[in-house]
């Protein structure tokens, strides 16, 4: 064959692999670009940050951190919608104002950001209005929703604690969330969506409820029973500047994959791949309690896309590789339990407050109320278990028990209705009572009936008009009268004196078997001291200890006093209660000393 005939073959063969491997570049999906059947798709975009206050600065900064990844990669603000409460930035705690950072030698992540909606609009009703479209169910914001159609990609990203709430306190359920998802794809308001949850039990939001043929991925920061992890916190490795001493920059599931995305082509980058890298980061083969466990759920055919059909691609990224990339696990080190934050955040402030300082003291007694209130949310769950299972062993219930695969819980009607029993009448918050949600998961799957008959309802509003004067007289809580001794206090019970006017209460003795019941009468020995004649006379207003609000009609579970500097002078007797009729009922008694 002569040179001029090696020639053109040589050009042939370059030409041939030329076109070979432009056909295998993945198809980018732009905002009015082709998707793979050659119809026209919009890429949308929700960033929900469900919190509020400065401790927890790190949910709108990954919320804002992810709007930059968003716009970089080519989405539009009209595409782009955005929740957050917006009170950290111009926050006077804040060492920056105008300026929230992602991790300790980032940039400004705030600046640009839509206020979509902000403080009151930031509710579970908004949210999934904006999604479904339905501009006239929203109330305040900027009214923008989600005009998305058969064709169009949804990207979902929600950033909160456990059992995901909103600011105004009312909680996103997995059941109503899955509804309102289910009936997106009833309407073909989407082509595929992706979900990314950072919370604590996020895994329990789509466990055995998400239908695979939905055409939705969802991925976590968490499965349904463990905590999720703050990072770039005060006091770890790495540590954000000292002047965010307290306070932690962001969450390392959020973290993981928004770092990611900043670094690669999107282009080239499947979910899959991100999901491995996040999964590595993250760390699930620490040990127990030191990390979470990221996990999917839904369509696993989703998981082949390129996350530019997503979140779009940086352009400056374009010649990335991932020849020799691994990605690091984030050292548990450097890692903070979410749970445990607002306990740094006191910690540290009373640190760098002065020695002797009204402030200091301030801060402490927050610090002592919020580590109490702790200890009794342990011991309500545990006597709330006990009660209405009619078992003495519970620890092993304290968390879900129910198998990989199953959803959390069957009724979600019980469900709720404990959930929200417990935050009203037992002050479980977000923040740390809720991580027991998996608990009362167990009493709804093991057929405890929380449904509230017409009789029942009108026997406990009969039994709060009385139950002053039952105290007062010494009348148990069940209506009957006991033996009394010679002085008219039934057997099992004394008599304690409130305030001036020697008001009259009667309490069972097994009161005194709570270790925090040595607090109240600490507080009475300072007052009183130890030697005088009657009985315990406790020194407060009779018009305060009279605020007796609610009633029980078994005995009390727990007993919680907070002591007080001798500037605060106030003890706060919290009882919670459980009322065993035909259903299980949390009740709230609480008795307000000043």
């Amino acid at each position: 064959m002569s040179s001029l005939g090696h020639l053109l073959v040589l050009v042939f063969l370059y030409v041939l692999l030329f076109y070979s491997a432009d056909s295998r570049k993945p198809q980018v999906l732009h905002d009015t670009g082709s998707s793979e059947d050659g119809a026209k798709g919009t890429r949308w975009a929700v960033l929900i940050a469900g919190s509020s206050y400065y401790y927890n600065y790190r949910h709108q900064a990954d919320i804002c951190h992810a709007y930059q990844v968003l716009r970089k990669g080519g989405l539009k603000d009209e595409n782009i919608i955005v929740f957050m409460y917006d009170d950290i930035a111009f926050n006077p705690e804040n060492p920056r104002p105008g300026v929230i950072i992602n991790r300790p030698d980032g940039g400004d992540v705030y600046e640009g950001v839509p206020k979509d909606y902000t403080k009151e609009a930031v509710n579970v009703k908004n949210f999934y209005n904006v999604i479904l479209g339905n501009e006239s169910g929203i109330t305040g914001g900027s009214g923008k929703v989600v005009k998305s159609g058969p064709n169009d990609s949804i990207f979902i990203y929600y950033a909160d604690h456990g059992a995901p709430a909103m600011p105004d306190g009312e909680d996103i359920h997995a059941k109503d969330f899955i509804k309102v998802l289910e009936k997106m794809h009833k309407l073909k308001r989407y082509k595929k969506m992706v979900i990314y949850v950072e919370a604590c039990e996020s895994g329990s939001m789509f466990e055995g409820i998400l239908k695979t043929n939905l055409n939705i991925l969802a991925v976590t920061a968490s499965n349904a029973t463990e905590s999720s992890f703050g990072i770039y916190c005060g006091g770890e490795n790495p540590p954000p500047p000292p002047e965010y001493d307290g306070v932690c920059l962001g969450d390392t599931f959020s973290v993981s994959w928004l770092e990611d995305s900043d670094l690669h082509d999107m282009s080239k980058e499947t979910l899959k791949k991100q999901y491995q890298i996040v999964k590595r980061r993250t760390g699930p083969d620490a040990e127990p309690g030191t990390s979470s466990h990221v996990s999917r759920f839904g369509s696993k055919a989703l998981l082949k896309d390129y996350l530019v059909s997503y979140i779009g691609t940086n352009p400056d990224n374009e010649n990335f590789t991932f020849a020799g990339f691994t990605a690091s696990p984030i050292s548990t080190s450097s890692s903070v339990n979410t749970r445990d934050i607002p306990l740094l955040y006191l910690k540290s402030k009373i640190q760098r407050s002065p020695m002797e300082s009204p402030e200091r003291q301030e801060l402490q007694k927050k610090l002592f109320e919020e580590m109490n209130h702790r200890r009794q949310i342990d011991q309500n769950i545990v006597e709330i278990l006990k009660l209405s299972l009619k078992q003495t062993n519970v620890l092993d219930l304290l968390i879900s028990t129910r198998t990989k695969g199953q959803p959390l819980v069957d009724d979600w009607d019980c469900f709720k209705t404990l959930v929200n029993s417990f935050k009203n009448h037992c002050g479980a918050t977000m923040d740390y009572g809720l991580k027991y949600t998996g608990a009362l998961a167990n009493i709804c799957n093991m057929g405890v009936d929380v449904k509230q008959t017409n009789q029942e309802k009108r026997r406990n509003r009969r039994s709060e008009t009385n139950i002053k004067a039952s105290l007062l007289s010494g009348e148990l809580s069940d209506g009957r009268r006991r033996a009394r001794d010679q002085n008219g206090v039934p057997r099992g019970h004394l008599a304690v004196y409130v305030g001036d006017e020697m008001q009259r209460f009667v309490i069972p003795t097994k009161y005194l078997q709570y270790p925090e019941f040595k607090v109240l009468m600490d507080e009475v020995a300072d007052e009183f001291g130890y030697e005088h004649e009657g009985g315990i006379h406790i020194p407060c207003e009779e018009s305060t200890s009279a605020s007796i609000e609610r009633s029980a009609m078994s005995l009390p579970m727990s007993l919680h006093a907070s002591s007080s500097t001798r500037e605060g002078m106030f003890v706060l007797i919290s009882l919670a209660l459980v009322v065993a009729t035909e259903m299980t009922l949390l009740v709230g008694l609480c008795i307000t000393l000043a």
